[in-house]
């Protein structure tokens, strides 16, 4: 049933989209080579092209020519760079039929269409691929999305965290046999729950559990994703795992170790916390949300500032895109953006870099996609406007490619 209903809503979606002129059929039939000319293109390692023409075959991009022709979509005057990529979401996280909180992985058929939605959504936000993390109801999404039933970003799964606590909380062979069967599931990546929240940030794994966890990973091939605040910084970096998220309560010294390491940040900048207040009337009252954690939750905003600003200063330390889009907030994963620059002081340009060949290279993809250039996988899209003097240009996203594949073009075309 679930994977029927991601197939009929994805026919619902592209004839819902045709309607509205966001996709047109011929989107779904793209000519063997297709040429977009662009005045300004964001390479995505921090280099601006000017007046230069990109040349698509397939899914692929082939070459950077000024002189290619003839012209299939004229971007010029607009900011083109390559489809961002989100580390840290989950997409099957959705609202129920009354519009409250129902978490994610839900086995109904209205989640599994919310599902579908998100999916859409963050694709039509100019996200091309994103770190799902996770649950298992992500992997007939991402399946469904990779054969093409389905129009969404490509999704990398962690399928079933390790939680931490209870069940999964056993012994290092225990643990062991837990990745292994998330290997056997489908997962593309192991998630580990280090330490609970900000308002319980002690450590819910032992040393030992968590170099146990991120050892099996490895041994399998698997990249390990921490969620961790205060001393559990620390123990995943000690462990040898690829990349912490959060961080907040973590000292300068331990940001410092996983500069040392080579161990990739994914902190936030609000736009989690944000969405949980702008929507306070659908997560009060649902499991994890009592009414009493929500001026918590203001607070945590300065708190995670603070923690990326100090994060910033650590010479070495390789800082990835991820906006924790959930219910609410997938399809607006590019305020993350609007937050870091504006309120946390990223530079506009490291905050763009950090959503391409940055966040490619930390998921192991630095070769196919991530940046624009020849060989690399034609996922570009293209903005109303310059973040570099603007960054609210990011939630005007006017073209979306993916895969040589046009799904959004509200820009001018021939």
């Amino acid at each position: 049933m679930k994977r029927v209903s991601l197939k009929l809503f994805g026919v619902l979606m592209i004839s819902a989209a045709c309607a509205t002129q966001s996709i047109s059929p011929r989107n779904y039939e793209q000519p063997k080579r297709i040429v977009i000319a662009a005045s300004t293109v964001f390479d995505g390692k921090g280099q601006v092209l000017k007046n230069t023409r990109i040349v698509v075959e397939g899914s692929k991009i082939v070459a950077i020519d000024p002189n290619a022709e003839p012209i299939d979509y004229d971007l010029r005057g607009l900011t083109v760079l390559p489809g961002w990529i989100d580390s840290h979401v989950h997409i099957t996280w959705s609202f129920d039929a009354n519009g409250k909180n129902q978490g994610q992985g839900v086995n109904t058929e209205q989640a599994t269409l919310a599902s579908a939605a998100n999916a859409w959504a963050t694709l039509m936000a100019g996200f091309t691929t994103v770190q799902s993390v996770g649950s298992p109801a992500d992997i007939p999404l991402r399946d469904a999305i990779a054969r093409g039933h389905l129009a969404g970003p490509r999704i990398l799964t962690a399928a079933q965290p390790l939680l931490g606590q209870g069940e999964q909380t056993g012994t290092p062979d225990e643990i062991r046999a837990f990745v292994r069967k998330q290997k056997e599931a489908g997962a593309d990546l192991i998630k580990i729950f280090a330490s609970a929240s900000p308002r319980r940030p002690d450590m819910t794994l032992s040393q030992e559990q968590l170099n146990a966890a991120c050892d099996e990973a490895k041994k399998l091939g698997l990249r390990t994703l921490v969620h961790a605040y205060k001393d559990a910084v620390r123990a995943a970096a000690l462990a040898g795992c690829t990349e912490v998220e959060h961080g907040a309560l973590a000292s300068d010294d331990d940001f410092k170790l996983l500069a040392e390491k080579g161990i990739w940040f994914d902190p936030q900048a609000g736009l989690v916390f944000e969405n949980y207040l702008l929507n306070k009337d659908k997560f009060v009252g649902t499991p994890g949300f009592p009414e009493e954690v929500f001026p918590m939750i203001k607070d945590f905003i300065p708190l995670f500032h603070d923690s990326m600003k100090r994060a910033l200063k650590i010479q070495g330390l390789k800082i990835v895109f991820g906006s924790d889009a959930l219910a609410g907030s997938l399809g607006r994963n590019e305020e993350e953006f609007v937050d870091r620059v504006r309120d946390v002081g990223v530079d506009a340009m490291a905050a763009m870099v950090s959503a391409n060949s940055l966040a490619a290279q930390a998921m192991g993809l630095g070769d196919q996609i991530g940046s624009i250039a020849g060989g690399l996988q034609a996922d570009i899209i293209a903005l109303d406007g310059d973040p570099l003097k603007d960054i609210t240009a990011v939630r005007r996203v006017v073209f979306v490619m993916k895969g040589g594949v046009v799904y959004k073009n509200v820009a001018r075309s021939k």
